[in-house]
């Protein structure tokens, strides 16, 4: 199937899906004319490309995870990433929690709570946790290749 067709089915735009080629994560198969030509398989590896961007794994991540022989699973790395995901969902949680506990608070002031102060220093060392987590990912992703 040609580029348009692949664009037109997956709903990515062709500069994607060249950058995409570019950094190895899918592969053409030739060309008619300008237009790239891709196995029909290319909608599979694409779609698998979506899932592992939606849960947050960068594109050399999932790079990492495509073999020539097909799709690898790294299970260390899934638990890694799902830890992750478990903790952004109760940071997440905490801050819906705190922008309803702000929304209805009493205090003269915000700062003046000792509630929204508490989640205020649980803001900071979470933003801490998250860069550390997210610098040790991009560490092991470059020792790896």
């Amino acid at each position: 199937m040609d580029i348009a067709e692949v664009v037109e089915r997956s709903g990515l735009p062709a500069s994607t899906l060249r950058y995409y080629e570019e950094k190895g994560l899918i592969r053409s198969t030739g060309r008619r004319g300008l237009r790239r030509l891709f196995d029909p398989d290319v909608l599979e590896q694409l779609a698998l490309i979506s899932l592992g961007r939606t849960a947050g794994f960068s594109l050399d991540e999932i790079g990492e995870m495509f073999t020539p022989s097909g799709p690898k699973v790294d299970r260390t790395m899934l638990l890694e990433k799902a830890e992750l995901v478990d903790k952004t969902i109760k940071r997440l949680t905490l801050i819906g929690k705190g922008l309803r506990h702000a929304a209805d608070c009493q205090a003269p002031s915000h700062l003046e709570c000792p509630k929204f102060q508490r989640m205020m220093r649980g803001a900071v060392r979470s933003q801490s946790e998250l860069r550390a987590a997210s610098v040790g990912a991009r560490a092991r992703v470059g020792k790896e290749t």
